[in-house]
């Protein structure tokens, strides 16, 4: 990146245009989403105008033919053109990933980001100064709470919660097979929120049990609002920092060590290494970062997130590998999924 942009932008930075630009685009998304665009177009017969849509949706109508246009450029949503007026529609990508109706919607992922994410980013500046996160700025909560930010009340605990649901919809199946891990017949999913990871374990290693171990406020949430017909994870609540956990020959922490600190991550590996059965391990899921510092960028954006949201960051492999040995696991593995979330098994 470095050589490319020390060529031609220098000539012109389009490189650094698209980059300071880019939070307009993910409003123009996040926009769409909250007004209900996408499953607006999806229920539609027929190609629809901005007045059409405007209509629909409560909206000006120079506000929505403005949206639509903009989403058109960047090509989640298609246009064309009968007697002079502009019909819009979705594309397949929209369909799927941006209608809250899909089973692969990354709606609640987008609200998240939209409601939550997107102001506390507005105080990087002061995260960075202060290397803390922003917290108490944003939302009047102590910066040491926080999962009293993230649970503030039912309706943000609905959305953080539909968040880690839509991330695991997308990237679970990749972590459930990243290794064989047919040998583990008693997985506890740490921090397992919905349930969405567990149930892609289940998948892939139906003789399994599988174990989603969550605090009892988002236990009783996700049974209330994220529960399958066909569900074969058993829901058990706890903490796992202040209370024993269950005995399982595998436990999984699924974005879980990045939000703390290392002294804290060591207590908790600590005792599941105590815990684990014996031949066992632990499975993280992380964006792990490169030993060079070269990225991914992905990740590097996830551990700006880590500090201006939670106590923690992302880390690189050796800096995994450090913790895990030193609380008793060994035969650290990585693989790289090729999708945001990498994982890391080390066994007993």
């Amino acid at each position: 990146m470095a050589e490319q942009l020390s060529q031609s932008e220098l000539d012109y930075p389009f490189k650094l245009l698209e980059y300071f630009n880019g939070f307009r685009v993910s409003k123009v998304i996040f926009s769409a989403c909250e007004l209900g665009v996408f499953d607006l177009l999806l229920k539609s017969q027929e190609s629809l105008s901005a007045g059409q849509v405007a209509q629909e949706l409560s909206t000006s109508v120079d506000g929505m033919e403005r949206l639509l246009d903009a989403l058109v450029g960047f090509e989640i949503l298609e246009v064309e053109t009968a007697d002079g007026t502009a019909l819009y529609s979705s594309t397949d990508v929209a369909n799927l990933y941006l209608a809250k109706e899909s089973p692969k919607s990354l709606h609640d992922m987008i609200i998240y980001h939209s409601q939550t994410i997107y102001p506390l980013w507005n105080n990087m500046v002061d995260a960075v100064r202060e290397g803390k996160n922003q917290n108490e700025k944003t939302f009047g909560i102590p910066a040491e709470e926080i999962f009293q930010a993230i649970y503030r009340s039912e309706e943000e605990m609905l959305k953080f919660m539909g968040l880690m649901n839509s991330s695991w919809v997308l990237d679970g199946h990749d972590i459930a097979t990243a290794f064989n891990l047919s040998s583990f017949h008693s997985v506890v999913d740490l921090g397992g929120c919905t349930g969405a990871l567990g149930r892609e374990v289940a998948r892939a290693y139906p003789s399994a049990s599988v174990t989603v171990f969550d605090l009892p406020q988002v236990v009783q949430t996700a049974q209330k609002h994220f529960a399958q017909d066909d569900d074969t994870v058993v829901f058990q609540a706890g903490d796992f920092f202040t209370e024993e956990v269950p005995p399982a020959d595998l436990y999984i922490l699924a974005r879980v060590i990045h939000d703390w600190p290392e002294e804290k991550c060591l207590t908790l590996l600590n005792k599941l290494c105590r815990t684990c059965s014996p031949g066992g391990g632990v499975l993280l899921v992380e964006a792990v970062l490169f030993e060079n510092r070269k990225g991914p960028v992905m990740g590097q954006l996830f551990s700006l997130n880590m500090l201006v949201q939670a106590v923690g960051r992302e880390r690189r492999l050796s800096q995994y590998t450090l913790m895990l040995n030193k609380a008793g696991f060994n035969n650290v593995q990585l693989c790289r999924t090729g999708k945001p979330y990498d994982a890391i098994l080390a066994l007993r």
